[in-house]
């Protein structure tokens, strides 16, 4: 049984969900029969129109327009970078600095695994701005705001300054080993907060995704392990 939407703010033009980790945002070419978020919310609205996306593993806010309109006001507020979008993320290693500023280069879809790497040749620019938030003994709770939308870009922009996301099948370094026994089962990757501009009213609306419950174990044990 789908779980039922976890929905965090609807009006007549936007419905804003919680996405639970381990659940598709939209349909899998490969695997078509895999439950996705975009299906349950057809199902509630009968009609609805995609503006971002998240990862699989990763849990939090995810956008949807309910009208063709808001559909190209908010794709079009995304592709101008007017929306500010926060992320929490468990790094590995012990980052030297509290704040930084990732200005490198992303291709995306590379290889077999289709990854996103730093190409400096051949990317195209992309930005991402990290806070230290909280400092474990191997591991630390990081703000994550980026400034483009490319797929798995804090994943990738974290991986090259070498503090990969807690959990990464993907993106993971020798250099900085993961815990015995890792505090969370999945990507340690949460959606938390979106700032826009209504794409009718015109007012600011803030939106925010409360921590799931495995994120706040995993820091609470982590915390423990100081």
């Amino acid at each position: 049984m789908p779980v039922p939407l976890d929905i965090l703010f609807e009006d007549e033009a936007v419905l804003a969900v919680n996405k639970p980790a381990g659940l598709l945002t939209i349909q899998d070419g490969y695997q078509p029969h895999l439950p996705h978020l975009y299906a349950q919310v057809v199902q509630y609205l009968g009609q609805a129109w995609i503006v971002h996306r998240l990862d699989k593993d990763t849990s939090g806010l995810v956008l949807f327009a309910k009208t063709a309109p808001a559909h190209q006001r908010l794709s079009l507020a995304f592709e101008q970078r007017q929306v500010q979008k926060t992320y929490l993320a468990i790094c590995l290693g012990q980052p030297t600095w509290e704040t930084l500023t990732v200005n490198r280069p992303l291709r995306i879809n590379v290889g077999r695994r289709h990854r996103t790497i730093v190409d400096p040749s051949r990317g195209q620019p992309a930005r991402t701005d990290f806070h230290v938030i909280e400092r474990f003994s191997d591991c630390a709770l990081v703000g994550c705001s980026p400034h483009s939308g490319y797929t798995h870009q804090i994943r990738a922009h974290l991986f090259s300054i070498g503090h990969p996301i807690l959990q990464d099948p993907l993106y993971f370094s020798a250099a900085a080993p993961p815990p015995a026994q890792p505090p969370i089962q999945r990507l340690a990757l949460h959606a938390a907060q979106i700032h826009l501009t209504h794409p009718f009213t015109f007012q600011p609306l803030s939106l925010q995704a409360p921590t799931p419950t495995d994120f706040l174990t995993a820091i609470q044990a982590l915390r423990h392990s100081v």
